[in-house]
């Protein structure tokens, strides 16, 4: 039986229009789609897909479903395993998913000239910043920019009677790529797939497109991505594409100690926590036991929850919540929270939600003199 995965998703007409010829790549990106709805379920995805094309007509008498199965063993995406031979996604199709993200998301961000943003500090991995000064006293010949410096020369006194002045000098410091660690904490409670519109497929793209982004450009960056309900724990990035919520309340706290844990174990200075939530911490364990109350703001959780935040920023560990609903008390409980841990705080609709993450990492990069 099929699971009601798609109360308040919409495709794109693009994804469900056959008409421009390329079949294959149309069915496979809305496929990709619903195998991140259905938690990786090959079998599921197939269902929906059959659901899909019943309603929107996708395949042609000339290239069916059954063909489009096919093409995908054949290519590599799906593979069978187990002694019933059942199908599942490939180590090439996760891949294939995470750069699909990326692009996605921060594809057009890149391309339009977003680029890295770096330290003005000494240290490993240095390139030239794109902002240009004039030449101060002190500053190395070995930095003038030769090509910037003849454009001023140029300018100011023609090529009938061209000299070089100290005015005419550009400078282009040099800058730090500054090794970054971050911790990407994803709320997985019940609430991100309630009312009517589902917040964890956006959070999990989010986290593949960050994912993909530091092993394209930042390498010697690190990113561990930890996912909190009731309890914390960390996700490997093969099983993030299928990652799925649970009947679970909102555990903060047990996600903000184990993004320390981690963090601690990093090198360098430049650590961060990024909580991507649509709700108030509502749990926290007592021993052995849960204290849950999704009741307004519960003052032993949300005390609890700030001095895990307290912990994290006395060790230099900067923390940013990106709020993905607007209830009144995630707002309230986010206001104070990220006042008393010095942190940062956005809300965020989930359209936006890509953007605001890359800005925030690119910025994180940065580190103050």
């Amino acid at each position: 039986m099929m699971k009601s995965y798609f109360q308040g998703v919409l495709f794109s007409s693009a994804l469900l229009s056959s008409n421009d010829g390329r079949l294959f790549d149309q069915l496979f990106e809305l496929f990709k789609e619903l195998l991140m709805m259905t938690g990786g379920s090959v079998d599921e995805a197939v269902q929906w897909l059959h659901e899909l094309d019943r309603q929107y007509h996708l395949s042609r008498p000339d290239y069916g479903l059954a063909d489009f199965l096919r093409d995908l063993e054949a290519r590599g995406f799906i593979t069978r395993s187990g002694p019933d031979q059942q199908l599942a996604p490939s180590s090439k199709m996760d891949a294939d998913i995470r750069r699909s993200a990326f692009e996605d998301l921060f594809g057009k961000i890149l391309r339009s000239g977003s680029g890295r943003h770096n330290t003005k500090k000494e240290g490993q991995g240095f390139d030239l910043s794109e902002s240009a000064r004039p030449y101060a006293f002190g500053d190395r010949f070995t930095d003038i920019q030769s090509a910037d410096t003849l454009r001023n020369a140029l300018i100011a006194q023609g090529i009938d009677d061209f000299s070089f002045t100290e005015k005419d000098l550009v400078i282009r410091d040099q800058i730090d790529q500054s090794l970054c660690s971050t911790v990407l904490m994803i709320d997985i409670s019940h609430s991100m797939i309630l009312y009517g519109e589902d917040r964890i497929t956006p959070a999990k793209k989010v986290a593949l497109a960050l994912a993909q982004m530091i092993r394209q450009i930042y390498p010697k960056d690190s990113l561990d991505i930890i996912v909190f309900g009731d309890d914390a724990w960390a996700v490997e990035l093969k099983d993030l594409p299928y990652l799925q919520v649970g009947p679970y309340h909102t555990n903060t706290i047990a996600g903000l100690e184990l993004a320390y844990q981690l963090l601690l174990k990093r090198r360098g200075s430049n650590k961060n926590i990024m909580m991507i939530t649509d709700g108030k911490p509502t749990c926290m364990k007592r021993g052995k036991e849960y204290y849950k109350n999704a009741f307004g703001l519960d003052r032993q959780i949300v005390n609890r929850t700030i001095s895990a935040g307290k912990k994290c920023n006395k060790h230099g560990i900067n923390i940013t919540t990106f709020m993905v609903a607007s209830d009144p008390y995630l707002i309230s409980f986010v206001e104070e929270f990220s006042d008393k841990v010095h942190g940062k705080a956005f809300y965020t609709n989930l359209e936006g939600l890509g953007k605001q993450i890359f800005i925030n990492y690119e910025n994180n990069r940065k580190k103050k003199k």
